[in-house]
């Protein structure tokens, strides 16, 4: 850059570093304070109180664990209705993929490597009270075989009741098994 350049340059500078400060006694630059204006918060909208299903009851699916190549998930179903339900056998269990579509896939009832079915039994389960259940598969994948990953699952409490679908990953390999222990009040 040439010697005028740097001169202009420096020139601008200086005016520059001069702007907002005034000189306090002794030579040393003070900042004059800036305003800002302080935003107003909005006050954070209160959420919805929860609904209950008209079923009375709300399922839902956590609890993953897994071990050397099985799987399994527990199924949570919690009476919201002040009235107290039955509940009794086997959660209605169906693995969709990744559009939710329905995949074939053979459900059975009992103990798998992940849970010891406890069998069917009648329980009462007054507003609060919670039902588990465990939803266990394998993945294994044998040579020839479709190997199959579900997406989603969709549990109702019982056959021809309404699902509720949670996101699951079931990587259910080629045995297109899954085994369900049967509702319980402790984890199966």
């Amino acid at each position: 850059m040439k010697r005028r350049g740097w001169a202009g340059l420096t020139a601008v500078l200086l005016v520059l570093s001069g702007c907002g400060t005034e000189t306090a006694a002794g030579g040393i630059p003070k900042r004059t304070p800036t305003q800002h204006a302080t935003p107003t918060p909005r006050p954070t909208p209160t959420p919805p109180p929860p609904t209950c299903p008209a079923s009375g009851v709300s399922i839902s699916v956590g609890d993953f664990d897994a071990s050397v190549g099985h799987r399994a998930v527990i199924a949570r179903l919690t009476n919201c209705r002040p009235e107290p339900i039955t509940v009794t056998g086997y959660p209605d269990v169906t693995v969709l993929d990744s559009k939710r579509t329905t995949m074939k896939v053979t459900v059975t009832h009992g103990t798998s490597y992940m849970a010891i079915d406890p069998g069917p039994t009648k329980l009462r389960l007054r507003k609060g009270e919670s039902a588990q259940a465990a939803i266990a598969w394998s993945s294994t994948v044998e040579i020839g075989g479709d190997n199959q990953n579900g997406a989603y699952l969709s549990v109702a409490r019982a056959k021809h009741e309404k699902p509720t679908v949670w996101p699951v990953v079931t990587d259910i390999g080629t045995t297109g098994k899954i085994a369900l222990t049967a509702w319980s009040l402790k984890r199966p």
